[in-house]
């Protein structure tokens, strides 16, 4: 096993053999991402020299690159977004729903990213509020926490969103806090049901107002009668929707959220080996009940693999609904406090503008703190720089 193996190492290995056999067909985006992994914590980046305080061990500490795709650099987004989450948790069991595109309808989805992925996230989103809205089920107003992910754990494209949702809402009236039946939440096959036909209305709409493009195998999608007579097959499988059991308290709501809202493709922990020809990674066979395997790619094959999974310029992967929108999130939390009776979040965990220390500002032999000697200049003045994308 090769100690400290990265994505970036594959890219900068086999990143310029592979742009040059695929330059027809890559796109910007895919480029850019292939970069900045390249470049992410390299002098090409600049950054800074810094000292511990308790020990003077000094180093070169080099910029990120920022890019969500890289899995370098979604620990301190990670952290910081949990920060911001910890006070809207509320005292109530939370649940966690999974929405999966079929096969046929993910090959839509890969060339139509952005208009797809727009109609999986609200269809989802519409779906658990329209099944919970409804008195017979529930009959509440609830939030919803969703996060696109497009991978298995093989790296193929498997579009999915993940829902993290707490058991109940206020009432219509907006008088009293409904919570749904301990360890229940919504009926999945009434979800799965809405889902599909919510999806596949949605679909139909984007094809008629020319939102959706066909290339290659899916061309003959172009023509309306091809188009629906898709549909008509995809109404008659059956989607997945699968409920998890509920969380044990708020503590594993956050714990799951950070393993799930900044994921990449593939952590660099799951990489093995890397040759000139192949590179091995860690996955989990799901249909063998989660079995640990190795799996043996071709460098061509896995990047591929790893580039299926870019998301176009500003598209969120992480959104919220409900008393969960973004637009009136802190009123529609501070009524669900009034109706559980529970007080209003304190913000003491750090006092005003004391800085928090994250593992990165470390020394990594005793720990101490590292402080700033100076900045250290990108080579390369005129090399453009990479922004962060958005979330």
């Amino acid at each position: 096993m090769s100690a400290g193996l990265e994505v970036a190492d594959v890219f900068r290995h086999h990143g310029d053999v592979y742009r040059h056999a695929h330059d027809g067909h890559l796109g910007r985006v895919e480029r850019r991402v292939m970069s900045a992994i390249e470049l992410c914590r390299t002098a090409a980046l600049g950054g800074h020299s810094e000292v511990c305080s308790d020990c003077g061990l000094v180093r070169c500490a080099y910029n990120s690159c920022r890019n969500r795709h890289c899995p370098k650099c979604q620990g301190q987004a990670r952290a910081e977004w949990l920060e911001a989450r910890q006070a809207e948790l509320l005292p109530v069991p939370y649940f966690h729903v999974v929405f999966t595109l079929p096969a046929p309808v993910a090959e839509i989805a890969f060339q139509n990213k952005e208009t797809v992925y727009a109609i999986l996230f609200r269809t989802a989103a519409e779906t658990l509020r329209k099944i919970a809205g409804d008195p017979r089920h529930l009959g509440a107003e609830i939030g919803v926490v969703a996060v696109l992910h497009t991978w298995g754990q093989n790296l193929h494209h498997h579009p999915h969103v993940h829902c993290v949702v707490p058991g109940g809402g206020p009432s219509p009236d907006g008088t009293r806090w409904i919570g749904c039946r301990p360890g229940f939440f919504l009926p999945v096959r009434v979800l799965s049901r809405l889902f599909r036909r919510l999806f596949l209305d949605e679909l139909r709409a984007a094809f008629e107002t020319g939102d959706l493009g066909f290339f290659s195998d899916l061309a003959y999608l172009a023509e309306p009668a091809a188009f629906s007579h898709q549909l008509r097959q995809m109404r008659q499988v059956e989607w997945v929707v699968y409920a998890k059991p509920p969380f044990g308290g708020p503590a594993q709501v956050l714990a799951y959220l950070g393993r799930y809202t900044h994921r990449v493709a593939i952590a660099n922990s799951r990489l093995v080996t890397m040759t000139d020809t192949e590179v091995a990674f860690r996955w989990k066979d799901y249909r063998h009940h989660g079995k640990a395997k190795i799996m043996t790619l071709g460098v061509d094959e896995f990047i591929r693999r790893f580039l299926l999974h870019t998301l176009p310029d500003g598209f969120h992967r992480i959104r919220h609904y409900g008393f969960l929108a973004n637009g009136h999130r802190a009123a529609n939390l501070a009524l669900c406090r009034k109706l559980l009776d529970m007080p209003p979040p304190n913000s003491t965990s750090s006092s005003p503008g004391e800085p928090v220390v994250h593992t990165l500002d470390r020394c990594p032999c005793c720990g101490g703190p590292m402080v700033l000697l100076g900045a250290l200049p990108r080579p390369d003045p005129s090399r453009r720089s990479f922004r962060r994308d958005s979330s």
